[in-house]
């Protein structure tokens, strides 16, 4: 028997013979298997893959009917000894004895029983044209229900009167669809509330419903940069095709290096051949040398097993799925892919982020009665705690204040403990809204936070209908800063035509702010696109009226 976390590591287990097995095992090899599951559990976040029959070269000899119920009995009580439960993802039949005996070989999910919130928690970035079927598909998910053709599942996603009228999505909403630890979803069909799914829940997945609409592509881009998803769903209907933003969001997820898979959804609307027609139409586009994707097409069950685990093993298998909300047709393929779907960051990443100082990234602000000012992000690094005293920054002026978290909300329940990676709103009581701003971070008063006017990037031009040259004014997105910056300079060039590489050096035109090294860089202006990865920081700004050239901005800056 075998374990396999995603598909990225294969361990041993039992041999016996050549066959790989666990048949009545003793108890100390019981407890030392069982202590290896454990570990396995928390490299894998919470949840790992088995395989039983397989050996660790990959050949695959299966096993009897008697030997394969007493490896999953086996594998069951393991689980349960550490707290888990097992799903059978998928069995089959291999052809190996000479005297022609059926064997199989089977895969198995082990997952983590929920305690304490402490769930897996992915986060997926809805893209797609405008009434591609984004919401309504979330809707269904989401709330257990068909839609009735007419857009009736993606009311609830809705938070504008506007979006209602219209049908079309313009600003950036969240909805959950948890998973519990024997892979059954877990969703509002139960009347169930966002707390009760994430306490029921061992893995969350999070869609970010981003606005397809080529008007609000300034929100979906910050959907993109600011929340830090960890992968892209592009639907695309099957009745258009290609059509409108779809290849821009398929460019904007494969710049910001975000993986991606992808939803045929309204199969119902058309015949066979023309589904045919837009998925062909979407492997040609794919296989393109700008996209270098290998499209996989899921139509059962075992296809989806399969594409959920080299989705995260390789960044260029494309899994794409044909569907509808209506019919609900294919619509359980989706949710097997979403169930199996591992985590791109293993523990060990995790612990590391965790051991840094706080930072808390602003995307969201919001005035709540009897609370107070709230804010949404993302944590990158540290942990978060109620009661923690953090600064926030920084102001116009280039400042940072002090303030005190109050109570922290994760999917819309209650949460004592924030750790690196995670979502959450934060209440900060009676803190004056007018002072934030999205785009400034929460941070740590000992990790003496740099900020800047001006900046240095590597960047490639993706398209300028003439040339790009000092003095150009672009719309810069970095992480959740998105803001207008001038060209000061290009090292070594005098312009730039599209295709062409250069270090640009930019200055913001409003207000400094803070960013990583290293941290990817996406700017637009009109049909003007580039992309690259902030090479240097140049902190020069005036703070209370003193000059500062080169400086790191001290704690005595910390209001």
């Amino acid at each position: 028997m075998s374990a396999q976390y995603g598909t990225k590591n294969i361990y041993e287990l039992e041999y016996l013979g050549n066959i790989l097995k666990l048949v009545n095992p003793t108890q100390y090899r019981f407890e030392h298997l069982a202590t290896q599951l454990k570990w396995r559990l928390q490299e894998g976040r919470g949840e790992a893959v088995y395989q039983i029959g397989v050996e660790d070269n990959g050949l695959l000899v299966g096993l009897t009917e008697a030997d394969m119920k007493a490896s999953l009995k086996t594998l069951k009580r393991m689980a349960e000894k550490v707290g888990a439960d097992i799903t059978l993802l998928r069995e089959r039949e291999v052809d190996y004895d000479l005297d022609r005996n059926t064997r199989k070989i089977a895969e198995v999910l082990v997952r983590k029983v929920p305690d304490d919130q402490q769930f897996l928690d992915l986060r997926v970035a809805v893209l797609g044209n405008v009434d591609s079927g984004k919401s309504t598909l979330l809707g269904v998910l989401t709330q257990g229900e068909l839609d009735n053709g007419r857009g009736r599942a993606r009311l609830n996603l809705f938070r504008h009167l506007h979006e209602i009228q219209t049908g079309r999505t313009s600003s950036i909403s969240f909805e959950i669809l948890g998973f519990n630890s024997k892979g059954e979803v877990v969703n509002y069909s139960e009347s169930r509330t966002a707390e009760e799914i994430c306490e029921s829940s061992s893995k969350m997945i999070t869609f970010i419903d981003l606005a397809g609409h080529h008007k609000y592509l300034k929100t979906t881009i910050f959907g993109l940069t600011s929340y830090c998803p960890d992968f892209a769903m592009l639907v695309v209907s099957a009745n258009t095709g290609i059509a409108g933003t779809t290849r821009e969001h398929l460019g904007l997820a494969m710049a910001l290096k975000v993986p991606i898979f992808i939803v045929v959804s309204k199969v119902d609307l058309c015949s066979r051949g023309t589904v045919d027609r837009t998925v062909r139409q979407l492997e040609r586009v794919l296989k393109q040398p700008g996209c270098n994707k290998v499209p996989m097409v899921v139509s059962n069950p075992d296809d989806a097993v399969t594409a959920a685990q080299q989705f995260a093993q390789s960044a260029c298998i494309t899994p794409i799925f044909t569907l509808s909300s209506v019919s609900g047709e294919s619509l359980d393929l989706l949710k097997v892919f979403l169930n199996i779907l591992p985590p791109l960051s293993n523990s060990k990443e995790q612990e590391e982020l965790m051991q840094q100082l706080t930072e808390f990234q602003v995307d969201e602000i919001y005035s709540v009665p009897d609370v107070g000012t709230v804010v949404g992000g993302t944590l990158y690094s540290g942990v978060c705690r109620e009661g923690e005293r953090l600064v926030v920054g920084p102001t116009d002026e280039g400042r940072f204040l002090r303030l005190k978290v109050g109570s922290i909300q994760r999917n819309r329940s209650a949460c004592r403990v924030l750790r690196a990676g995670q979502a959450a709103t934060l209440a900060l009581g009676n803190f004056d809204r007018s002072l934030l701003r999205k785009g400034m971070v929460m941070v740590s008063p000992k990790m003496n936070p740099t900020i800047c006017c001006q900046f240095e990037a590597a960047i490639v031009l993706l398209f300028h209908a003439k040339t790009f040259r000092r003095g150009s004014q672009v719309t810069v997105h970095v992480g959740n800063v998105r803001q207008t910056a001038t060209v000061e300079c290009l090292h070594g060039k005098e312009e730039l035509r599209t295709g062409e590489r250069a270090v640009v050096r930019f200055r913001f035109i409003k207000h400094p702010e803070y960013l990583r090294l290293g941290a990817k860089l996406l700017f637009r202006e009109g049909v003007t696109k580039g992309i690259g990865h902030v090479a240097r920081l140049l902190y020069r700004f005036m703070a209370s009226g003193i000059t500062q050239n080169n400086k790191t901005y001290s704690s005595s800056n910390v209001h």
